[in-house]
């Protein structure tokens, strides 16, 4: 899948068992809310499931010669993957499309940890990229394991605190946990609301972090670029992401996205489905 324009917004994910309710019985065991960023007229199929048995629930990008990739999913086996671009300011067109780590990752039999460690010694082939692994099991319990190829060569197991606010993660365009002023913000409302964290347009400036990444090639867009929810004329935020897991295994998928090219105009589709033993 291709290079996103640097892009896909701003990742948090809780996978401490605190003690909230989702619905009667079920404590929270991660929630998970995501913003993709990207150009409007790059064509992309909703969420919704496909493979070889259905298993895996995801949005794909229809890009030519990228289709089939995605940058979010989930699976009923209990694997879930994310994945953002890293600000850069010049891409590698010969570089092999990002999409593929998250589809390949969904489909495989392989541990979260086992198969970062494998894109680890590929990710040279890529422009740069985060990935979120994760296996989620109500017997075991959950795993959930990072690698960014412009950051260490080894990936780490992300490993929950008691919640809140620790066990909270934030992912944006560059390495895990990057004090971005706009990532720092979402993490604090995203302790108070999701869909409303990720629909945030109000700018968090002067940032010189994201000006010394992204220099000429984000100054154009900085005042929009800086906020939780991107909105340009012909870029920004097209898909909001929110996903559930409770103790018994209990996954909400819920997914808002823009319709065409008009920012005032959302539809909103929600799936559940039970993780398989």
């Amino acid at each position: 899948m291709g290079p996103w324009p640097e892009l896909a917004g701003g990742l948090w994910e809780e996978s401490d068992p605190g003690p909230r309710q989702v619905r009667p019985g079920g404590l929270v065991l991660l929630i998970l809310a995501a913003n993709r960023d990207e150009f409007y007229h790059r064509p992309a199929r909703a969420a919704d499931f496909w493979g070889s048995n259905n298993e895996v629930l995801s949005g794909l990008d229809m890009e030519e010669g990228k289709e089939g990739g995605t940058w979010l999913g989930v699976s009923t086996r209990g694997k879930l993957a994310a994945l953002t671009n890293y600000l850069q300011p010049r891409l590698n067109h010969d570089a092999r499309g990002r999409g593929e780590l998250v589809a390949q990752f969904l489909t495989s039999d392989m541990d979260s940890l086992s198969y970062l460690k494998k894109v680890s010694t590929e990710g040279h082939l890529y422009n740069g990229f985060n990935l979120i692994a994760a296996d989620l099991s109500t017997e075991k319990g959950d795993v959930v394991c990072y690698y960014g190829n412009r950051g260490e060569r080894e990936p780490v197991v992300l490993v929950p605190d008691p919640w809140p606010p620790a066990g909270t993660y934030g992912l944006s365009n560059a390495l895990l946990e990057t004090p971005w002023r706009k990532l720092c913000f979402g993490k604090q409302l995203f302790l108070e609301a999701l869909l409303d964290v990720l629909s945030n347009d109000e700018a968090q400036l002067p940032d010189p972090a994201i000006e010394a990444q992204g220099r000429e090639y984000v100054r154009p867009i900085l005042s929009k670029y800086a906020a939780v929810c991107v909105r340009c004329p012909d870029y920004g935020t097209r898909t909001n992401t929110v996903i559930l897991v409770d103790a018994d295994g209990h996954v909400t998928f819920t997914e808002r996205s823009m319709l065409g090219s008009d920012p005032t105009r959302w539809e909103t589709t929600t799936h559940e489905f039970r993780l398989q033993s």
